[in-house]
């Protein structure tokens, strides 16, 4: 067998010895240019790595194992990897032939001009969650952190003082699905419907995983299988209320609240006043208006 291996930004290449103990399988490092060079890649990173290199994974169709090692790893943890161990176990039970191989839906992105038309080559994939407004803020800011404080709590430190500085958007999310049962016609030939109207938004999340931001559940019905993005809209809420609220996103526990919308969608269209950072998987996209929605099987990964 052949095998390749990416080390994220930080992994020192040790990280990589307990997975060569077989000495019958010939290792590389990077990425492969040819989906016949190798037979599997292993990543070795977080969130932002594994999404850097998305477009470059589907495009091989190779499987594809996760090692938690970076600052976030709300991927892994979607796939029930919680630590190198495993890791170690996923990785053996392939090399045993026994096939546990699984695959996953990605999240794709793409830009949008003014006149509703696509912008030619700028689309990108995501494996976990894509945000527009306060939480797109809050992964600028805590991009800005030292890598060692955003493992250990970054992203909420950014997050508390941004809920009483974050002023509500007018956004508005259009359906764009395309199917017969939809009401109205998109300018670009295809069904839509107005899902939220110009109203004041906090944030708009386009999950294709549960967990984002370390492991808030911001998407507790969301499956990587089931060709659909579950949305979690929040709408204009008092800062100090949503500060109150914020423990509750860890347990899913904030649909219960007036002010958040949460449905499932296979694609989305979304438009701002003003042009809006997007990010996804912690990493910075693009700017609104985007498209939004979820490739079904677009990734095959390596599971324990």
């Amino acid at each position: 067998m052949r095998a390749a291996a990416i080390l994220g930004l930080g992994c020192s290449p040790k990280k990589l010895k307990p997975f060569q103990s077989d000495p019958s399988i010939e290792w590389r490092m990077g990425l492969p240019a040819q989906d016949d060079e190798v037979d599997v890649v292993l990543l070795f990173g977080g969130d932002g790595t594994i999404h850097r290199h998305l477009g470059q994974l589907v495009r091989l169709g190779l499987p594809v194992l996760v090692v938690p090692a970076g600052s976030g790893n709300d991927f892994a943890r979607a796939l029930e990897i919680a630590s190198m161990r495993d890791s170690l176990k996923a990785w053996r039970r392939f090399c045993a032939g026994q096939q546990n191989r699984r695959a996953i839906d990605l999240g794709v992105i793409s830009a949008w001009s003014a006149g509703a038309q696509p912008k030619s080559g700028a689309s990108r994939y995501f494996c976990c969650v894509a945000g527009v407004g306060l939480d797109g803020e809050v992964a600028r800011r805590a991009n800005h952190l030292p890598r060692w404080l955003r493992g250990s709590g970054g992203y909420v430190l950014a997050l508390l003082p941004t809920i009483f500085q974050f002023a509500p958007l007018q956004m508005k999310i259009l359906s764009a699905a395309g199917e017969a049962s939809y009401k109205g016609n998109g300018r670009d030939g295809r069904a839509s419907w107005i899902v939220r109207s110009d109203q004041p938004t906090i944030l708009a999340a386009f999950a294709n995983t549960a967990l984002y931001g370390g492991g808030m559940k911001i998407a507790p019905q969301a499956k990587m299988d089931d060709g659909r993005l579950d949305v979690c809209i929040v709408g204009a809420v008092d800062p100090f209320k949503l500060f109150c609220l914020f423990p509750t996103v860890y347990g899913g526990r904030h649909l219960k609240i007036r002010e958040v919308e949460y449905f499932q969608e296979s694609c989305l269209r979304v438009e701002t006043r003003l042009p809006v950072d997007v990010y996804a998987d912690g990493e910075y996209v693009c700017q609104t208006p985007v498209e939004i929605r979820a490739e079904a099987a677009a990734l095959a990964v390596v599971v324990p």
